[in-house]
């Protein structure tokens, strides 16, 4: 190190590491921060010499089990999942025997994946997110071997990146990279109350996903399919957030409100400390001060918050199942 510096390493060790593989940041999990360090100094997989048999995630092709929680349950079942490149899917089974077909067949057009190990209470803990029939789902993932759960990472990584490169062929590296998969700006519990504010407040599961400029809530934090949706826009659409002070709120443990203005309704949330509101505050904030793109407005329209295909006329709210349904302006 002393003869030659981080500058030749670098040039030795990170010669060949591909566009898709996540480099980890100071505050990533502990098992991203490991895997790189051994993908690069053990088992040198970016020096650029050829291996065989090749590494997993460069193949466009990766298949195995991973151990998933039960939508309606904790437990977690070992699962087979497969990942096709080619076909832009992400398919997994109920069973291991393959001839009572796939449970689910997933496309890698709105999937992310982030590592949530305290959210899933184990180190290996992945979140997979994905769109179905106008919903938010997730899966609940670990694999017992570290090296196992980041190399499923990198190849999700890998086939994102393929079909970002295909749906926006003149896009750059610099601009596809990103989107490739994201951790959300800011996770927590706040309680919520219902469009008219006179409904008593109901402890919720917030996610504020920044890149797609929606806010998600879920009963709970390990739920597989969210309540509902609000698009947070920009101020000169008419959306706003603000700290508050509810004058006639009712059932509500936390004190520390926050509003959120849309031009269908106000929203009103409470939040268990200062410190809580602050954040959401800012991180609101950030989304909100981000110019819309063209790709937000489709966005906007592509989605409604409704959870039950018995509930899609427009307007319609119904409070006891915390559904809200906007019309598309």
């Amino acid at each position: 190190m002393k003869s030659n510096g981080n500058a030749s390493a670098r040039a030795l060790y990170e010669k060949a590491v591909p566009v898709y593989y996540y480099r980890p940041q100071e505050n990533d999990c502990a098992v991203l921060r490991d895997q790189w360090i051994r993908a690069k100094y053990e088992r040198k997989e970016f020096t650029g010499e050829t291996k065989y048999p090749p590494i997993s995630y460069t193949t466009g092709f990766y298949e195995g089990l991973l151990w998933k929680k039960g939508k309606e349950n904790s437990q977690f079942l070992k699962r087979k999942f497969v990942l096709s490149e080619r076909e832009f899917t992400l398919t997994y089974y109920n069973k291991e025997n393959e001839s009572k077909g796939p449970k689910a067949v997933i496309s890698i057009k709105d999937l992310n994946t982030t590592f949530q190990p305290e959210k899933i209470g184990h180190p290996h803990g992945l979140q997979i997110t994905y769109q179905d029939d106008n919903h938010t789902r997730n899966l609940y993932v670990y694999h017992e071997s570290p090296e196992e759960i980041v190399t499923w990472f990198n190849a999700i990584r890998a086939a994102r990146y393929a079909y970002l490169k295909t749906a926006y062929p003149t896009g750059s590296d610099e601009e596809l990279v990103p989107k490739i998969t994201r951790n959300y700006l800011k996770e927590g519990y706040m309680e919520k109350t219902g469009p008219l504010q006179k409904e008593s407040f109901k402890r919720r599961w917030f996610i504020l996903d920044s890149q797609n400029r929606k806010l998600l809530y879920f009963k709970g934090q390990l739920d597989a399919e969210e309540l509902g949706v609000i698009f947070i826009g920009t101020e000169s659409k008419g959306y706003s957030v603000k700290e508050c002070v509810p004058k006639h709120a009712r059932g509500n443990k936390w004190k520390c409100g926050v509003t959120v203005e849309t031009p269908q309704r106000q929203f009103l949330f409470m939040c268990e400390e200062e410190r809580e509101q602050r954040e959401w505050l800012d991180a609101l904030r950030q989304v909100l001060s981000r110019p819309m793109a063209p790709q937000d407005y489709t966005s906007k329209q592509g989605w409604s918050t409704n959870t039950s295909t018995m509930y899609r006329r427009p307007g319609y709210v119904n409070y006891s199942h915390d559904v809200i349904v906007i019309p598309v302006m």
